[in-house]
């Protein structure tokens, strides 16, 4: 009664009181729950690009079901939480764990920055050092928290394979520079978080301020439509490749 009374005094929601062990249960099921729905998100995307779907019409089409709500996919899964609460959850599994759904659903999120590099080298080659712009440093969009951001990850692969990487964040103090500074002369541009910020690009500009108009989307952020308009190749992140 004593700690409701202190929540309710900056709390503006139904406070359910419990005992501690189902209340830490609660929190990690919460977060793996999201973890598992993102995961199944990217797996789906992974699959759309072998057979050659569309991971975002396929998503939005499902969804017209009821009770149906597949998340968006993307270049990883960040933050403080989530990266980690799956494996508490799971921790009393032991050596199972790491095969368990949990385990599954954390291994595929942690793969997809390593997928998005990927992607990178099927167009650009990192043999004649190529320069990679990635747009978006945080872990999530219209925000400055960059804890186990994927984009982290994906920089740091990109240099290990050879790429000069120059990044920009509207958001993140240690990349607010100018986003066409960081465009100049890329030979392929990455589109890592969706800030509302990056709809105001004019993409013909963009495109003209590269050396090559690659573009990675792992966001779903562009249609097909604006991206050939303005002169990129591009992949979409969930998107078969061409034939």
């Amino acid at each position: 009664d004593a700690m409701i009374a202190l929540y309710s005094t900056f709390v503006d929601a139904d406070l359910d009181a419990t005992d501690c062990l189902t209340a830490e249960l609660v929190k990690t099921a919460e977060n793996a729950y999201r973890d598992v729905g993102i995961a199944f998100a990217n797996q789906l995307a992974l699959i759309c690009e072998v057979v050659g779907g569309d991971v975002w019409t396929v998503r939005e089409l499902v969804n017209k079901s009821p009770g149906r709500a597949v998340l968006y996919p993307g270049g990883g899964v960040g933050g403080h939480c989530i990266p980690k609460d799956p494996w508490l959850l799971a921790a009393p599994l032991g050596e199972g764990a790491a095969d368990s759904l949990l385990g599954v659903a954390r291994r595929i999120n942690d793969g997809m920055p390593s997928h998005v590099a990927g992607l990178v080298g099927q167009l650009a080659d990192a043999g004649n050092g190529s320069r990679i712009a990635v747009l978006g440093y945080s872990y999530l969009e219209n925000s400055d928290d960059v804890r186990n951001s994927p984009s982290r990850v994906l920089v740091d692969l990109l240099r290990t394979d050879g790429y000069s990487v120059a990044v920009h964040d509207p958001y993140v103090h240690e990349f607010t520079g100018e986003v066409m500074e960081a465009l100049r002369d890329a030979d392929c541009l990455v589109l890592m978080v969706a800030h509302k910020a990056y709809r105001e690009l004019d993409l013909a500009a963009v495109a003209g301020r590269m050396r090559h108009p690659r573009l990675i989307d792992a966001r779903g952020f562009f249609s097909a439509d604006e991206l050939r308009s303005a002169g990129f190749e591009f992949r979409k992140l969930g998107v078969g490749a061409p034939g």
